[in-house]
């Protein structure tokens, strides 16, 4: 957390951080599960210089890279308790926890597409009413929205339409809105471990299972599932978070310019990962590792899903939210 020189000294030997030259110096210590390629990691970079180009005092950032202090789900309680993190990128999975609607922004369908990806993560709106939740329940604050990966199902053949997809057999993750959107569209689901899913395609336990295309190249799903159905179910929401107890140490001008950097850093984080997920895609295409097959009856998967997605809402308490995303 953000400590002048006598704090550092005083928590080196617990968190192994070094000190501040200056003692006016602010320091402020990032973390990511990835390195500095990483669409996240870049993120919190861009962060870190739009805050430093804001900024009149003296400001010092660390990054602590590759999981040195943990994955996602420790930086979040790091930040949640006021140790060791102050901002990290994390995963709305992370979080439910202690915030029981966050689970909504990875609700496949949620998104009708990027545009409307883009105008909701934009609005300041749209998940007000889930940022206070966790700002009050966690007391750490959302200051901005990367993501961008697009999700799409990874078959062992082509699939076109609803036809074709009826009784598709896949892997899906274990939260149980998965299961149920995908029963809505007339698959056929089953929780797998994500280290058994290439084995599971292999043997036809199931056909296929869905991702993103990261995923697809860091598993080498495409060896026994080639052919990606372009269903576009879902593009990742990931909050850039802030520790509210650091946040509320800092100087009113620095609280302003962490608010203003964690909007523009997360719009600058959508672009890179949107673009690394479709250039991800056209490489292993032009590879020849896999085809992309585009889906006929996309509005039909949109329309089969409402049911569940006002289901899932009502049970989370985020029925409020769920109406202000599909009026954007």
């Amino acid at each position: 957390m953000f400590r002048t020189t006598t704090a550092l000294l005083a928590a080196a030997t617990v968190a192994g951080f070094g000190a501040t030259a200056n003692a006016d110096t602010i320091e402020l210590h990032g973390a990511s599960q990835f390195d500095e390629e990483h669409a996240f990691t870049k993120t919190m970079r861009r962060f870190e210089e739009l805050t430093q180009e804001c900024y009149d005092g003296d400001l010092n950032f660390v990054m602590h890279l590759n999981s040195e202090l943990g994955v996602e789900r420790d930086f979040f309680q790091m930040m949640s308790q006021g140790v060791s993190v102050d901002y990290a990128v994390v995963a709305p999975s992370h979080m439910a926890s202690l915030s029981p609607q966050m689970p909504l922004m990875d609700m496949p369908f949620l998104f009708r597409d990027l545009d409307h990806w883009n105008a909701v993560l934009d609005s300041g709106t749209a998940f007000e009413l889930i940022e206070q939740e966790v700002l009050q329940n966690a007391n750490v604050r959302v200051i901005g929205y990367a993501g961008g990966g697009t999700r799409n199902l990874i078959s062992d053949h082509p699939i076109h339409n609803m036809e074709e997809l009826a009784g598709f057999q896949m892997r899906v993750m274990g939260a149980p809105i998965q299961a149920m959107i995908f029963e809505a569209i007339t698959a056929e689901p089953s929780v797998i471990a994500y280290n058994e899913v290439y084995n599971a395609v292999q043997t036809g336990v199931v056909d296929g299972l869905e991702n993103e295309a990261a995923g697809i190249e860091q598993m080498k799903f495409y060896e026994v599932a080639p052919y990606i159905i372009l269903t576009q179910h879902a593009i990742t929401v990931r909050p850039l978070m802030f520790s509210e107890a650091t946040f509320q140490r800092l100087p009113e001008d620095l609280q302003a310019c962490v608010l203003e950097a964690g909007r523009e850093a997360g719009r600058h984080g959508r672009e890179v990962e949107s673009s690394q997920d479709s250039e991800k895609l056209e490489q292993m295409e032009a590879n020849g590792w896999l085809e992309t097959v585009p889906f006929d009856d996309r509005d039909q998967l949109l329309e089969l899903s409402l049911p569940v997605q006002d289901e899932f809402a009502a049970e989370l308490g985020a029925t409020e939210t769920l109406e202000r995303v599909r009026g954007m």
